[in-house]
């Protein structure tokens, strides 16, 4: 094989691999609809509604009862989740969200689900300051 040819092979595999692991489930971490997240939000043991957009995305909707904890933020407020509640996370895409569950894994919360195609799945109304 030519070193061009073997370069290119390379390129394709890391960008290959980059997509998957961008897309992969979370292990820990429940992907939910908007119906089933919504049913989430009125279980009797309440969880932790978090929304980790930036806080001009958060003053433009969000959903009622959320706190905004931005991803970019977030290391920083760790010890302020329970890890004995469960938390439900979201964001604008459902990217975010599974980033920081990823980061609420690691520190040992065990009841994670995130909204799956985030606000732009959500049906239900949003909540302005």
């Amino acid at each position: 094989m030519q070193t061009g040819t073997i370069i290119n092979f390379v390129i394709i595999a890391l960008f290959g691999w980059f997509i998957f692991s961008r897309l992969k489930p979370v292990k820990g971490l429940r992907s939910l609809n908007a119906q089933e997240f919504s049913d989430e939000m009125k279980k009797p043991v309440k969880p932790l509604l978090i929304d980790v957009r930036e806080p001009g995305e958060f003053k433009g909707g969000f959903i009622a009862g959320a706190q905004n904890m931005p991803l970019s933020q977030l290391p920083g407020s760790l010890t302020k989740i329970p890890k004995d509640q469960p938390v439900l996370l979201y964001c604008r895409s459902g990217m975010r969200s599974k980033n920081a569950a990823k980061m609420l894994l690691k520190n040992g919360h065990k009841e994670l689900a995130h909204l799956q195609g985030g606000l732009g799945a959500w049906n239900g109304k949003l909540s302005r300051k």
